[in-house]
């Protein structure tokens, strides 16, 4: 499987369009683009343009609605719920987060939590939103069932991210990671690669260590049991249990919080269900704001300078690979395995677009 890479900005092109396309107004398909792209610009290709098919297949099926009834539950000075209407998950993601920036920087915290909604990229991008207003911000999503609790063989919570993001020098902090081991996307990725999966990735039906990616894919999609393994690894030994402790609390602050689908039932009877959950947090209220990012700042920097083992050379803080590979890639492009253009090609050839108008390296 090889890769080439591409144009940042004619993807983007090529992506408002689509999303146009789709149906989306003009606001809308730059604000999913964004999303979309900004996970390939961070290196996490599971999340990135590979992903337009699933929307592409979302949309035509039905589950993501193109004129969705986006509705306030319930609301209080800190705190919304919102009906997302089966709305596409960044449109609902960052009208929520924007709320909850809102009540933060009114009343010190604001958090939002979304039910009945779709796929919303890559967690990340709503903890910057808050990060880039001078406040910490949080966001989490349960999908589908594909990560198999503990000592368990059915799939019974998603890949459930959690991210967090605050203002630091030389960068912003920021940790995005699945409380699986890995994501139903990277299986994805290696599926389309034709490679195996590490061990320790994902169990078969059983139980046991399946490496195949075409089998857990299938199995994951018509529950037949099995799927990924929860941060950790399968057994207590590893801490196999706290990954699947964070999944449960992913669970807890999206679906339960906002009323909505745990994973289980999420993606049944013709409906996403998809929960989402937004912090903003003001940590002016605790003290002085610059002084908290300058401790912050001072003590991620004597983690960079603190002893290397042997043979490394560098300590990384979350959020800086994500950086560097944000500056390259606008410079360099953005690489794109072939199975992925070749499913590009089809959406474009669906709206009767030309690909090599958009696609250049």
């Amino acid at each position: 499987m090889s890769y080439k890479s591409y144009n940042y900005e004619g993807l983007k092109k090529l992506c408002n369009i689509v999303f146009e396309k789709f149906g989306f107004n003009h606001e809308e398909s730059e604000n999913i683009t964004d999303v979309l792209l900004l996970a390939d610009l961070f290196g996490i290709e599971s999340h990135g343009i590979q992903r337009l098919v699933l929307y592409y297949k979302s949309i035509k099926s039905g589950l993501v609605k193109l004129n969705p009834k986006i509705k306030i539950v319930k609301e209080t000075p800190i705190s919304v719920v919102i009906d997302a209407g089966q709305a596409i998950g960044q449109i609902a993601g960052i009208k929520a987060m924007d709320m909850a920036i809102k009540k933060a920087k009114n009343s010190g915290i604001g958090m939002v939590v979304v039910n009945n909604s779709n796929h919303y990229g890559i967690a990340g991008y709503y903890a910057r939103m808050a990060e880039k207003e001078g406040l910490l911000g949080i966001s989490m999503t349960n999908s589908a069932a594909i990560t198999v609790p503990t000592f368990g063989k059915e799939a019974m919570m998603g890949s459930n991210p959690i991210a967090i993001s605050m203002p630091a020098k030389p960068y912003p902090f920021l940790i995005d990671m699945s409380t699986s081991v890995v994501t139903r996307g990277k299986i994805e990725v290696y599926n389309k690669r034709n490679d195996k999966l590490p061990i320790g990735w994902t169990l078969d039906s059983e139980g046991n260590d399946n490496s195949s990616a075409k089998d857990v894919l299938y199995n994951m999609s018509n529950k037949k049991g099995g799927g990924i393994v929860p941060l950790g690894g399968s057994e207590e030994i590893s801490g196999g249990h706290k990954g699947y402790g964070f999944a449960l609390t992913v669970e807890l602050f999206t679906a339960i919080l906002s009323g909505g689908l745990t994973a289980n039932y999420v993606h049944t009877n013709g409906v996403s269900g998809t929960c989402h959950s937004f912090i903003a947090l003001d940590y002016g209220i605790f003290g002085d704001k610059k002084a908290i990012e300058s401790n912050f700042s001072e003590y991620l920097n004597e983690i960079r300078k603190s002893e290397k083992a042997k043979g490394k050379q560098r300590i990384y803080i979350h959020g800086e690979k994500e950086m560097e590979a944000y500056e390259d890639k606008i410079k360099n492009g953005i690489p794109m395995n072939d199975n992925t253009l070749k499913e590009i090609d089809e959406i474009c050839k669906y709206f009767d677009l030309k690909m090599d108008d958009y696609i250049i390296q």
